[in-house]
C-alpha cells in the first residue's frame, strides 16, 4: 500500500471533529487495505509505531529532525527553525520547506507504507557510536523521497504528535463496522453525521468481542488481522499472555459504607486501599516483568520486586495484581505515594534507591495462573487460589488485608483502622464479581475520608518573572470531555514549591518535564502537549465562561504528579459535572 492513501485519511481526519465521521472514515480505510497491511495500518493510523505497552520510543528530538530536514533539502537550520516557529508545527514546517524544494531538486520515489514504517521501527533500535548519523540518515531518506504531505506526517509520527484525533475507542468501533456490518445491519449516514443499526444487541455483543480482546492485548494490529481473517471467530484466539500487560481493573467510587453494599451487595470483601502504585506481577518460566497501570515496564527500576515475586509466588506462569506500597526504612511505617513515585522514573542508582525507598507489594488478585485465563472466576475463588500460592513475607510481599462482612459496623471499624494504619481507605468488592480489565465496574467500588481531588491534564503554562523567569510558574489544567478532548478549567501556581530540597512537587521540576512537550510559545505563555497529569485539590467548582469545559476550580492546589496516570486517565467531564452537583446538595 501506498503512504500516499493512508495521508489521504489522515487529512480527512484532521478536517472534522466528528467521532461518528471519524470512525466511518477509518472503516472505510480498514476496507480497502489488504490484509498485509493491517497491522501496521492499526499502528499507524494512531500515530504509534509499537503497541501502547510497548515501551519503545524513536527517541528522536525535534533538533534531530531540524537537522534530517536539513540534511534531506539543504535548506538551513536556521531557516527551518524560523519556519517551525512561525507555524509551531514541526510537520507542517517541513510540508512547506518539500513544497518549494520539489518544484527543483528533490528526487522522487513513491513511498509505501511498509518503508515509512520499517525505517522509523528502526530508530529505536540503533545505538553505539554513529546513532545520531544513522538515524538522520533513516528520516532524511523518507523526507527525500517524501511529497509535502507525507513529510507532515511522517514528522508527527516520529515526535508522537499525529494530531488527528483518533483515539482507541474509534478504531475498536471502525474494526466493528468495517468488518460486521453486514450481520448487524449497519448503516451510516456522513450528511446527518448519524448511524443506524437494526440489532443493537447483536452489535454490542460484536463491539465488546472487540473491546475484550484489545483488553488483552492493548494492540489492535492483533485484532484486526484476526477479523479479516476469521470474522468474529478469530477473536477466541486471542488469549492473556504473560509478558504483554492488560489495563488493570478500577472502581467506583461512593460516600459511605451504606452505599457501598448497595453497589456491591452482602456479603461483600472488604479490603484496605493502599496510597501505592499499581504494580502487575507477569511471570512466565523464570522470567519476571512488572508493569504500572499505564503499562510501562518499570521492572529494572524494582529488583526488590522481581525478588519477591520469584521467591514467595508458586507457578510457572501467571499475572497477579497488587499495590506497592513505600515505607521508611527506620520506622517502618507506610510513606505517602509522592514519596516513592520517583522510582517509577529513576534508570540509575536503583540499588540506593531500592534502600532508601524500600516497597511491599500488596497482591489482591490474579488473572492467569499456569496458562489459564481466570478473568471470567468468582472474586472469591481468585482470592482462595493466592492464598494457596503466594507464602507471605511481612515488608516484602503480602496478600492485601481484607475482611468478609454483611456488616456495615464492622465495615466501618475496618475502614478506620485502614485509615490509622496511614491508608486512603478501603475497596468493597462483590464476592462473585469477575475481573474486567480496564472497566470502571460496579463490581468494586472505593470509598475515601474526604472529596475526591481531581487528576488534571497540563496543557499550558506561563513563564514566571523575578527570581521565577527561568520556571513555569502558572499552569492551565484541563479535564477530558467523552470525545477524547481537553477542556481547560483553570490555573493552578500553589502548593508548589521554589527551593527542591523542600518536600514535594517543585516549579524546577515541573518545568524540567514540561519544556520537552512545548508545541508553540507566544510572549510568555506556552502550549504543551497533554502529557503531565497533575492531581488537584480545591475547594470548589463554580460554573465559568472563561474556560472551554464551562467550570473554574476556587483556590486549587497541587498535591501531587500522577506519574502512574496517562493523559487518557485524567478525570472526566463527567466527572466535574457530578462533582458540580453533589457540592450544591
Amino acid at each position: 500500500m501506498l503512504y500516499k492513501d493512508l495521508v489521504n485519511t489522515y487529512i480527512e481526519l484532521e478536517k472534522t471533529s466528528k467521532r461518528l465521521e471519524k470512525t466511518y472514515l477509518i472503516s472505510e480505510f480498514f476496507k480497502s487495505t489488504p490484509k498485509d497491511d493491517l497491522p501496521v495500518i492499526a499502528l499507524l493510523i494512531q500515530g504509534r509505531l509499537f503497541p501502547a505497552w510497548d515501551e519503545r520510543e524513536t527517541g528522536v528530538a525535534s533538533r534531530l529532525i531540524l537537522k534530517a530536514i536539513n540534511v534531506a533539502t539543504g535548506v538551513s537550520v536556521d531557516s527551518i527553525e524560523k519556519r517551525w516557529k512561525k507555524t509551531g508545527d514541526l510537520g507542517i514546517a517541513a510540508e512547506e520547506i518539500i513544497k518549494v524544494k520539489k518544484q527543483g531538486t528533490l528526487f522522487s520515489k513513491e513511498l509505501t507504507v511498509s518503508k515509512v514504517f520499517d525505517n522509523l521501527r528502526k530508530l529505536p533500535e540503533l545505538e553505539g557510536k554513529g546513532t545520531v548519523d544513522k538515524k538522520i540518515q533513516l528520516i532524511s531518506e523518507l523526507l527525500l523521497s517524501a511529497k509535502p504531505m507525507e513529510a507532515r506526517y511522517i514528522i508527527r509520527t516520529i515526535l508522537n504528535e499525529l494530531r488527528v484525533g483518533v483515539g482507541d475507542g474509534s478504531v475498536r468501533d471502525a474494526i466493528v463496522w468495517a468488518f460486521f456490518s453486514k450481520e448487524i445491519g449497519f448503516s451510516y449516514d456522513k450528511k446527518e453525521n448519524n448511524f443506524d443499526v437494526k440489532d443493537r444487541e447483536k452489535y454490542n455483543h460484536y463491539a465488546e468481542a472487540v473491546q475484550h480482546a484489545y483488553d488483552l492485548t492493548n494492540d489492535f494490529s492483533d485484532i484486526v488481522l484476526a477479523v479479516k481473517k476469521e470474522g468474529l471467530d478469530g477473536l477466541k484466539d486471542i488469549a492473556l499472555k504473560p509478558g504483554r500487560p492488560i489495563k488493570v481493573m478500577l472502581a467506583l467510587k461512593v460516600d459511605d459504607v451504606k452505599e457501598g453494599f448497595e453497589k456491591v451487595g452482602k456479603p461483600a470483601e472488604v479490603e484496605q486501599k493502599y496510597d501505592g502504585f499499581r504494580i502487575q506481577c507477569h511471570k512466565s518460566g523464570n522470567k519476571v516483568i512488572l508493569y504500572t497501570r499505564r503499562l510501562e515496564n518499570v521492572t529494572n527500576q524494582f529488583p526488590d520486586v522481581v525478588s519477591y515475586v520469584k521467591s514467595n509466588v508458586e507457578g510457572d506462569s501467571f499475572i497477579i495484581d497488587s499495590e506497592a506500597i513505600g515505607f521508611s526504612p527506620k520506622t517502618k511505617k507506610c510513606l505517602p505515594f509522592q514519596k516513592i513515585s520517583q522510582r517509577i522514573r529513576r534508570k540509575f542508582q536503583i540499588e540506593r534507591m531500592v534502600k532508601e525507598f524500600p516497597v511491599e507489594v500488596n497482591v489482591f488478585d490474579v488473572m492467569s495462573y499456569n496458562g489459564k485465563s481466570l478473568l471470567k472466576e468468582p472474586l472469591k475463588e481468585r482470592r482462595k487460589l493466592l492464598e494457596k500460592v503466594v507464602r507471605e513475607q511481612k515488608r516484602k510481599i503480602v496478600l492485601a488485608k481484607k475482611i468478609v462482612t454483611s456488616d456495615p459496623k464492622e465495615a466501618e471499624k475496618f475502614f478506620q483502622e485502614s485509615l490509622k494504619e496511614g491508608n486512603e481507605g478501603i475497596i468493597m468488592k462483590k464476592l462473585d464479581s469477575v475481573y474486567k480489565p480496564g472497566a470502571r465496574a460496579g463490581n468494586w467500588i472505593k470509598y475515601k475520608p474526604v472529596m475526591e481531588t481531581l487528576d488534571l491534564v497540563i496543557v499550558g503554562a506561563d513563564w514566571g518573572e523575578g527570581k521565577r523567569a527561568r520556571w513555569m510558574s502558572s499552569f492551565t489544567v484541563a479535564c477530558r470531555d467523552d470525545k477524547g478532548d481537553f477542556l481547560e478549567i483553570g490555573k493552578v501556581g500553589t502548593g508548589i514549591k521554589e527551593k527542591e530540597e523542600q518536600e514535594g512537587v517543585s516549579f524546577k521540576q515541573l518545568t524540567g518535564l514540561l519544556s520537552p512537550i512545548i508545541i508553540s510559545e507566544k510572549g510568555k505563555s506556552v502550549k504543551l502537549k497533554p502529557k503531565i497529569v497533575v492531581e488537584i485539590r480545591f475547594e470548589e467548582i463554580q460554573k465559568s465562561p472563561t474556560y472551554s469545559s464551562g467550570y473554574a476550580l476556587r483556590f486549587p492546589r497541587l498535591v501531587r504528579i500522577r506519574d502512574d496516570r496517562g493523559h487518557d486517565e485524567c478525570s472526566t467531564l463527567k466527572m466535574v459535572e457530578g462533582f458540580y452537583k453533589g457540592q450544591r446538595k
